[in-house]
C-alpha cells in the first residue's frame, strides 16, 4: 500500500529512508497506477524543468494523485522562478524542488514563498491545493500546510555541493542531487578535491549531519538502493520499473 501522504514530512525529520519514482506529468490514470503498483513508493516526482508544462496539466495530475493520497514532488521550470513557488503550489503539488540552487538568496526566496505566515509569505487561495477542502479556515490550512509540504533545493555544481550547509535553513527538508549537470561542473573543475558525484554526495551527507536536512539522490535504478543507503543518503528517486 502507498503510505498516507500526511506523514511524509515527519519521516524526513525522523531520518527515515524514503523512495520515490519519477513520472511524466501527462501520465493517465492507467499509467499512473501501473507505475505505483510496481513497488512500495513513498512519493512521485514530476518535472517541468526539462519537460513540456502547462498549469492545467499539473492541476489535473495533482487532482488524480490526491484521489489516491499520493504525495507529488514537483520540480519547477527554473531557478529564478522561486518567487512563483506559492502560485505553483496552488495547483496541487505537495512538494517543490528548485533546480540549480547556488545562492543563499535563492534558498531564502524559496522558503519565503513555500510557507504560509508566520513561517513564510505565501498567499492563501486555490481550490486545487492539497487538502484545501479539509481546512476551510485559512489559518488552519496554513498550519496544516506548514507541517506537510516538502521543500528540496537541487545541488548541481561542485560549488553548491561544497557550500550546501550554507544553503540549508529552517524550512528546507532536503538537498537533492542532479548528477548530470553536476557531472558537467566536475568536468570543469579537474583539480577540485571532490572528483565524482559520489564524492559530492558523501561531502553533503557529512556536512549536513545533525541538521535534520536529508540528502536525496537520483539513482534512477532500484538496484542501487542499498549502496546509497550505506552512504547515508536518506531519500532516493528512481525510474519506473515498468
Amino acid at each position: 500500500m502507498f503510505e498516507c501522504a500526511i506523514g511524509l514530512k515527519k519521516r524526513y525529520r525522523d531520518g527515515d529512508q524514503i523512495v520515490g519514482v519519477s513520472m511524466p506529468l501527462n501520465a493517465d490514470k492507467d499509467r499512473f497506477d501501473e507505475i505505483l503498483a510496481a513497488d512500495d513508493y513513498d512519493y512521485v516526482s514530476t518535472d517541468s524543468q526539462h519537460a513540456p508544462f502547462n498549469e492545467e496539466t499539473l492541476a489535473a495530475f495533482c487532482d488524480m494523485a490526491a484521489e489516491a493520497d499520493v504525495f507529488v514532488q514537483f520540480r519547477i521550470k527554473h531557478t529564478f522562478h522561486t518567487y512563483l513557488v506559492g502560485n505553483v503550489l496552488d495547483l496541487g503539488p505537495c512538494g517543490i524542488e528548485v533546480p540549480q540552487v547556488e545562492e543563499e538568496a535563492t534558498a531564502d526566496e524559496a522558503v519565503k514563498y513555500f510557507y504560509y505566515p508566520q513561517d513564510g509569505y505565501r498567499s492563501n487561495g486555490g481550490r486545487h491545493r492539497r487538502s484545501a477542502s479539509d481546512y476551510p479556515d485559512f489559518r488552519e490550512y496554513a498550519k496544516f500546510w506548514n507541517s506537510f509540504g516538502v521543500l528540496w533545493l537541487q545541488i548541481e555544481s561542485v560549488d553548491a555541493a561544497q557550500n550546501c550547509h550554507k544553503l540549508v535553513r529552517p524550512g528546507v527538508d532536503a538537498v537533492s542531487f542532479g548528477p548530470t549537470d553536476l557531472g558537467f561542473s566536475l568536468d570543469s573543475h579537474p583539480n577540485h578535491a571532490l572528483k565524482t558525484v559520489d564524492d559530492c554526495i558523501d561531502y553533503a551527507v557529512k556536512s549536513l549531519e545533525g541538521t535534520g536536512v536529508a540528502v536525496c539522490h537520483r539513482t534512477y535504478d532500484y538496484k542501487l538502493r542499498q549502496e546509497y543507503w550505506d552512504r547515508g543518503v536518506q531519500v532516493l528517486l528512481e525510474s519506473p520499473k515498468v
